[in-house]
């Protein structure tokens, strides 16, 4: 009887990792530099494990896919929060990566408890990467009107200009990340759990595994996870800038384009202070007069300024085409290329489905009674893939990221980027069909320019970077 363990990656692999070597499991693949995603245990030959972006184990344990799953009670909470019939067994805390789930509110936004903010007359804007809790908040405690934004992360930085509440996680040791940022409210405390599929938990014979990892456990004090307990910026120490209707309210990416992003910057003689930031500044400032920047995550961004919350931004071609295929009639539109971050969106499939391309892919959908599983991060875009493709039945399985580790035993076909393709040879993954090249580039919002100065200046940025791409 076979046992399949997902594992994360991320906050919680370090803790997680230190475990099973106490547990004596001999998962050697298992550390901070893991390439494979698909690893055996010598200890239990029956069990077989896979690592996951965190995100995704309790849906994954959800669904069957796996027995046994460890990941934080937050994202768990998250999932029952909006399917409390799912079949999810919390089966014990692991006492580590402790942490908590706050609604906060901005010190300077006007409203900084529930009932101030409750009061109010405007619809109650809530920013975060946990939707379903920040709508359950919102009716437990009666906002007449409010509206949840779903987010990738930072969402620290949305209020006071964004947002008026934020749902963030925070380490053990508490402290707002944004010090201009004031608790509301305490959601949950958390820490890295251990959870099964209900019927795995009913059927199967898990007790040995259970045992090694509940006999292994260092019992004390909870520690906050190492990504909770780093950049907390001091209060008060970077201001929040009020501009007036005529200021550009920019957004830059954060993750692994802020080095080609400063450099396209300052190579147009735009000077960014503190950006990237060594501890967590997400508002940085420029020498742009009438300009005012906030860092967040380039998914996010074209929502954000079809929204009108941001004027421009520089996110992703990829993430431009993902909120179009969504929302068609958006306002969001893109003004430059900025050439940099260049990646291909790609399908993939297993080296051992023999299918050369999406023409064999088809013939196969065709000829069996299952839906093709399609999983990625770009929901929309696979979707729409799926369709003019005529893949017949499908089901799309939304990812958090670590969608290599999906195939072949959770889904039949990826669509995910890459920039040489080598991280997907890696995994025995080949890729059948290229859907189209993705560059950074400037978005705005074509419906909102508020006065002929500000238009003025949109268009100043918008052509000074692009003298800036094209010198090079």
């Amino acid at each position: 009887m076979q046992i399949k363990l997902a594992l994360p990656k991320g906050r919680y692999l370090g803790e997680t990792s230190a475990l099973l070597q106490r547990a004596g499991w001999g998962l050697s693949g298992y550390h901070g530099g893991a390439r494979l995603y698909h690893l055996k245990s010598k200890k239990f030959p029956n069990l077989v494990a896979k690592i996951f972006h965190e995100k995704d184990i309790p849906i994954q344990v959800a669904v069957g896919n796996y027995d046994l799953g460890i990941c934080g009670l937050d994202w768990v909470e998250e999932l029952l929060v909006k399917y409390p019939s799912s079949a999810l067994v919390k089966i014990r805390n692991l006492g580590y990566g402790g942490g908590s789930l706050s609604m906060a509110a901005s010190r300077s936004g006007g409203a900084s408890t529930i009932d101030e903010i409750r009061a109010g007359s405007d619809v109650v804007r809530i920013a975060s990467e946990y939707p379903n809790l920040a709508e359950s908040f919102a009716l437990k405690f009666r906002l007449r009107r409010f509206n949840v934004f779903p987010l990738w992360g930072a969402a620290e930085v949305y209020p006071p200009e964004s947002a008026d509440l934020a749902l963030i996680s925070e380490g053990i040791n508490g402290g707002l990340s944004n010090g201009d940022l004031v608790p509301v409210s305490n959601v949950l405390n958390f820490s890295a759990c251990l959870i099964a599929n209900e019927n795995s938990w009913e059927l199967k014979d898990m007790d040995e595994v259970l045992t090694s990892i509940g006999d292994n456990l260092v019992v004390g004090e909870q520690r906050p996870s190492p990504i909770d307990a780093v950049r907390t910026p001091a209060a008060g120490k970077y201001p929040i800038r009020v501009g007036t209707e005529d200021t550009i309210r920019l957004a830059l990416p954060d993750g692994h384009q802020q080095l080609p992003a400063i450099q396209l910057l300052n190579k147009a003689g735009i000077l960014v202070d503190d950006y990237p930031s060594s501890d967590g500044n997400r508002r940085p400032t420029t020498n742009l007069a009438g300009v005012t920047i906030k860092v967040f995550r380039p998914q996010d961004m074209p929502l954000q300024v079809a929204n009108g919350n941001f004027d421009l931004a520089i996110t992703g071609q990829d993430w431009l085409t993902e909120h179009l295929y969504q929302f068609p009639s958006s306002p969001v539109i893109k003004l430059a290329d900025l050439k940099f971050g260049k990646v291909k969106v790609v399908a993939v499939v297993s080296n051992d489905l023999s299918v050369p391309d999406v023409h064999g892919l088809r013939q196969l959908s065709a000829g069996r009674s299952a839906p093709i599983r399609v999983a990625s991060e770009y929901v929309n875009i696979a979707d729409k893939y799926a369709r003019d493709n005529h893949l017949g039945m499908y089901r799309i399985i939304p990812t958090w990221g670590a969608t290599e580790a999906f195939l072949p035993e959770d889904a039949d076909l990826l669509i995910e980027n890459t920039q040489t393709g080598r991280t997907i040879a890696r995994h025995n993954l080949k890729i059948i069909d290229k859907l189209f090249e993705s560059t950074a580039c400037l978005v705005g919002n074509r419906d909102n320019i508020s006065s002929s100065v500000k238009s003025q200046r949109i268009k100043s940025v918008t052509e000074t970077l692009q003298a800036a791409v094209e010198a090079a």
